[in-house]
């Protein structure tokens, strides 16, 4: 059975707590943060708590769709346990909402 994740929206409107799935439709977790390049208004990925409650960052070319009700992943939960936690501070990379600003001064 397919998921019903809603409607295909800019990676801009993904919120927080937003249900993240991996490529064979499993639960692997939700959004705690989407990151893009702020200038360049790119999107560079999304940081995702697993069930087991560990955060990983997710590189943009492994989302294949971001919809209203969903996140979904190319790769298996897994896979997203063996990749890195969120790199803290990187002055390039920008966050939504609030961006860069939000996450120096701890918003």
């Amino acid at each position: 059975m397919a998921i019903d994740d809603g409607l295909a929206v800019d990676y801009t409107a993904v919120e927080r707590g937003t249900p993240v799935y991996d490529s064979n439709e499993a639960d692997a977790g939700k959004i705690v943060e989407v990151l893009d390049n702020p200038r360049e208004h790119i999107f560079d990925g999304v940081v995702v708590e697993t069930p087991d409650g560990s955060r990983h960052f997710v590189d943009a070319p492994e989302v294949a769709r971001t919809a209203e009700r969903g996140v979904t992943l190319t790769i298996t939960v897994e896979e997203v346990r063996q990749l890195p936690p969120p790199d803290k501070g990187s002055p390039d990379k920008g966050s939504r909402p609030g961006g860069f600003l939000s996450r120096l001064f701890g918003r």
